[in-house]
């Protein structure tokens, strides 16, 4: 009895379903209130399916198109919520808000550029100290930033710091693309600013160590780099910077300890091996030089000065081939490296190899001209620079 109750359920329900696949569906009504009640409480997916109601209802409605984008975009699917939001502007370029959203789904998604020219006609139809035009302006300088457009983010990124004062990570993208852009001056300013913040920033500390070093003034640079040690002595990439600079006033001792430092906290920092080893190599410790060297080339062999460093190790070891063959990756990663060329045309030229040893020489010999040659001519623009208008050199008519 209960089986050939089932068995009748069963054939009732098949039928049902049979017959209503049968019928014409009912059209489609748009619920728009209940779309926008599931997007106030957050429900997206929910809020998606009743949108799409709309949309079958209302093929050419732009706000459906417009809130469809909006509910992608908060899902954080924002290459699907561009075509959404260009259709609402096609259908309707009167939603101010769409424009603004289609720009910002351009922006989370990686289109920058076309983000950019949307933000610049925002920006362009907006009172200068409005909201939105603040908001704008850190938009564009961000896109900027973005695209490695360093230089063309600082007006942006200036206004915008300068509206939201106390904003410290926007501080430090300015300060970051005053760097990039070699704009010195604009490190030191954003950097005075970030500190009136946040007294202890490492970051701003090797922002002005770096800004200062380019500005050729050593002293400054280190006193900032130890300034940021004390803020954060595990500041990534703290130590090795500070070494570098000691390291280039031959103070290999102080350097070893930072790099030495710098690779204690990053165990498989290649530069900081690297250094620490060049280093080994100035204080004549050739065996620890060596097993750092050979560490630090299987971890990133790109860096000429490892395989300059492994050139000497090798030929003080009685290596000649091997001295040779890093020697040759050395000049090849870094063509106008004089310290390559000598090294490899002396190891030829003991071996008796003269034509290899001439053409070594020869090519050490043509780098040291070019080098005297742009020195020359750099002094001489220097001193044309200086001199009073009436004594410069007469710049010929153009024709």
């Amino acid at each position: 009895m209960v089986l050939r109750v089932r068995l009748t359920l069963t054939a009732v329900l098949t039928l049902a379903a049979g017959h209503c696949a049968g019928q014409t569906p009912a059209p489609a009504t748009c619920q728009r209130e209940t779309a926008l009640a599931l997007e106030r409480q957050g429900d997206n997916a929910a809020a998606e399916a009743a949108w799409k109601l709309c949309l079958e209802s209302d093929p050419s409605n732009p706000e459906v198109y417009a809130h469809m984008g909006l509910v992608e975009a908060r899902q954080e699917h924002y290459k699907e919520a561009v075509p959404l939001y260009r259709m609402a502007l096609k259908l309707g370029p009167e939603i101010s808000s769409v424009k603004l959203n289609l720009g910002l789904a351009l922006f989370k998604s990686g289109e920058l550029k076309q983000s950019i020219e949307l933000f610049t006609e925002l920006l362009n139809s907006q009172p200068l100290d409005s909201p939105q035009a603040i908001r704008l302006t850190t938009l564009l300088g961000m896109a900027h930033y973005g695209l490695g457009e360093h230089a063309e983010a600082i007006p942006y990124l200036k206004d915008a710091a300068a509206a939201d004062a106390q904003n410290l990570e926007l501080k430090l993208v300015l300060a970051h693309s005053c760097l990039w852009s070699k704009q010195y001056q604009c490190v030191l300013d954003a950097y005075h600013e970030i500190l009136a913040l946040d007294p202890n920033s490492a970051e701003a500390h090797m922002l002005a160590g770096e800004a200062l070093d380019a500005k050729k003034d050593r002293a400054g640079a280190i006193q900032e780099f130890r300034a940021a040690i004390q803020a954060n002595p595990n500041e990534p990439g703290v130590h090795l910077n500070l070494g570098y600079l000691l390291w280039a006033q031959s103070q290999f001792r102080e350097a070893k300890a930072e790099f030495q430092t710098e690779l204690d906290n990053s165990p498989n920092d290649a530069q900081a091996m690297t250094y620490l080893a060049d280093a080994e190599v100035h204080l004549n410790q050739r065996e620890a030089a060596q097993l750092l060297l050979e560490k630090a080339s299987k971890i990133e062999s790109g860096i000429a000065l490892i395989h300059l460093d492994l050139g000497i190790v090798y030929s003080d070891s009685g290596r000649r081939d091997d001295a040779v063959r890093e020697l040759k990756l050395a000049e090849t990663l870094e063509p106008d490296n004089q310290n390559a060329h000598w090294r490899l045309g002396h190891i030829y030229q003991i071996a008796g190899d003269k034509d290899e040893a001439k053409a070594e020489f020869d090519k050490l010999h043509n780098l040291k001209n070019a080098v005297e040659d742009a020195l020359g001519k750099t002094l001489i623009e220097a001193e044309t620079k200086d001199k009073p208008a009436a004594e410069a050199p007469a710049v010929p008519n153009a024709k």
